[in-house]
């Protein structure tokens, strides 16, 4: 989790040229969006409602928690009339799970389902349940472009999206939507003329400086079981460069299961239906857009330690920095060159 170590002024205080700040409810938590009036000719109301209903569009299109979104009557076996974010989404999702061979598998819905990490609270499963979730899950068995398979009238038959099998996998975004729709917000600030900004929608975009001018920064939470307070207990402090940036951790210290004496972190590892089992506590990626730096996140705690470091190093767009515990059980943390924590 991200703490966004600024205060900004609130929006009765907003004036041209100066930074202003709007807020609210999404995606099961609040947003807040900061940014830089200069130049911008529309009114901060307005720029607050069309934010808005950027993420109401998002959650009644990839919401799985909302019943009556896109997302939720094709899951179910309906017809739906796809808009282009429910087509895109799906073409971005499925370039992960070819570049991660599998690590990053948004059709292992019915795997997180069944461990009480998706939508529903199930206890721990029996070795014959995960096998089961495991035979009807998988991108590997659905086709690679949703827009090929459309019908004449637009309509997208989950039938058609199958090429192994009957069943249909249950797609879940939660891996990658919060840091769209981060995207989705800075791409419409950006048409307004905004060049310093501050997305915060459980994921974080960042660009240009912070009311002081200053490059924006951002504090890392030490990975400690129970630490369910942002900021409480900081590792360390981000700073940005000033570019255009999605700054995302994915880690296992605030939602796990414990019994018999095991942890069972909610990263599962779609590969074998169960937790990834390592020492990695938490993976913070930095790259251009949030989409992507979520996606590597979770990839990375699919991984494990080792495997996301030399992931980080053979790729020059990615920085991050990985949390883990050693040997002797102390909590050790390594950073990729280009990473500036302070």
């Amino acid at each position: 989790m991200l703490l966004i170590l600024l205060s900004v002024l609130p929006l009765a205080c907003a004036h041209p040229g100066g930074y202003t700040v709007i807020q609210g409810y999404a995606q099961g938590g609040t947003y807040a969006v900061k940014f830089n009036l200069s130049g911008v000719r529309v009114e901060p109301e307005r720029i607050h409602s069309a934010v808005d209903s950027i993420l109401q569009r998002v959650d009644t299109t990839l919401s799985g928690y909302n019943k009556g979104s896109m997302l939720s009557r094709f899951n179910r076996g309906e017809t739906v009339w796809p808009n282009d974010l429910f087509l895109d989404v799906y073409a971005f999702s499925r370039a992960y799970f070819d570049a991660s061979e599998g690590a990053l598998d948004v059709a292992a819905g019915p795997v997180f389902d069944i461990w009480g990490f998706g939508f529903t609270t199930d206890s721990l499963p029996p070795q014959s349940k995960v096998d089961s979730a495991l035979s009807v899950s998988g991108m590997k068995r659905l086709v690679p472009s949703l827009r090929d398979v459309l019908r004449e009238d637009g309509s997208l038959r989950p039938a058609d999206v199958v090429r192994e099998g009957d069943a249909l996998p249950r797609l879940n975004y939660n891996a990658v939507a919060q840091g769209y729709t981060c995207d989705l917000v800075a791409s419409y600030l950006h048409s307004l003329g905004v060049k310093d900004m501050l997305v915060d929608i459980g994921e974080i975009y960042c660009e240009g400086v912070n009311p002081a001018g200053k490059p924006w920064s951002i504090g890392v939470d030490r990975p400690v079981d129970g630490n369910n307070s942002p900021g409480r207990d900081i590792e360390g402090v981000w700073q940005s460069s000033g570019d255009a940036q999605g700054v995302v951790t994915s880690g296992n210290y605030r939602k796990f299961y414990i019994k018999d004496g095991r942890k069972f972190g909610h990263t599962l590892d779609p590969r074998t239906g169960y937790p990834a089992a390592d020492s990695l506590l938490s993976a913070t990626i930095v790259t251009a857009k949030a989409a992507d730096a979520d996606a590597v996140a979770t990839w990375a705690m699919v991984l494990g330690f080792e495997k996301a470091r030399a992931l980080l190093l053979s790729r020059d767009d990615l920085e991050g920095y990985l949390i883990y515990a050693s040997r002797d059980n102390t909590m050790k943390h390594w950073a990729s060159p280009g990473f500036n924590l302070r």
